[in-house]
């Protein structure tokens, strides 16, 4: 879930990521997490920075873009990534020359995969 600001109607929290937001808690099917108060603002928006450790749903910020990016939820799976480093990657380029992941380190990166069957 991309988001420019981190007040997000709760209709459209629920929407986009399968979470209700209530004064007691956070529901997703059977499952429902407590939350504390100050999870929703005074004018009855979700306040995500709040919310988004609870449900195990990683938050990050890009600065110079000024947009968060709000990950899946852990806490209904269980599973989680342990670590946002990717592993040394070498690859060939179009030229066949050997290409390292880490040659790209401190940039962003975007990895597709693709498999044929």
């Amino acid at each position: 879930m991309i988001l420019t600001e981190l007040e997000v109607d709760a209709a459209a929290f629920e929407a986009r990521t399968g979470w209700a937001v209530m004064p007691e808690g956070a529901c997703k099917a059977e499952h429902c997490v407590p939350l504390p108060p100050e999870a929703r603002t005074a004018d009855g928006k979700v306040a995500v920075e709040v919310v988004a450790p609870r449900l195990g749903m990683p938050l990050v910020h890009d600065e110079g873009a000024g947009i968060w990016a709000l990950g899946p939820d852990t806490t209904v799976t269980g599973k989680a990534l342990t670590t946002a480093v990717a592993p040394e990657l070498e690859l060939p380029d179009f030229d066949g020359n050997p290409f390292k992941l880490s040659s790209l380190r401190g940039q962003k990166v975007l990895l597709v995969a693709w498999a044929s069957w």
